[in-house]
C-alpha cells in the first residue's frame, strides 16, 4: 500500500510539474485550458489517478460556480516531440 500510495504521490507531482512547462506548445489548440491556466482561475484538484503504463496522469478538476467538471491528461513520452503533453477537456 505505501508503494502505490508513494507512486501515486510521484506521479501526481509529475502531473503538477508540468504547469511550470510551456504548455502551449504541448497543445494544438489554442482555446483548450493548460493545467496551470485552470488552477490560477479558482479550479481544484478534485482526483487524479496513474494510467496502466505510469507515464501520465488523470486529474479531475471542479469549480464551485461551475455544474461540469474538467478532466485532463498530462504525461511525458520521450518518443513525441514535445516529450510533454497534456490535453484537458469539459466532462458536461
Amino acid at each position: 500500500m505505501y508503494q502505490s500510495r508513494h507512486r501515486s504521490v510521484l506521479l501526481m507531482s509529475m502531473a503538477m510539474s508540468v504547469c511550470g512547462l510551456d504548455t502551449a506548445k504541448a497543445q494544438t489548440d489554442d482555446d483548450k485550458p493548460s493545467i496551470e491556466q485552470l488552477l490560477k482561475s479558482g479550479w481544484q484538484v478534485a482526483g487524479y489517478t496513474s494510467t496502466f503504463d505510469n507515464r501520465s496522469a488523470m486529474i479531475l478538476l471542479k469549480h464551485t460556480s461551475e455544474s461540469y467538471l474538467v478532466q485532463c491528461l498530462a504525461g511525458y513520452d520521450v518518443q513525441r516531440t514535445p516529450r510533454v503533453y497534456v490535453n484537458c477537456y469539459e466532462l458536461r
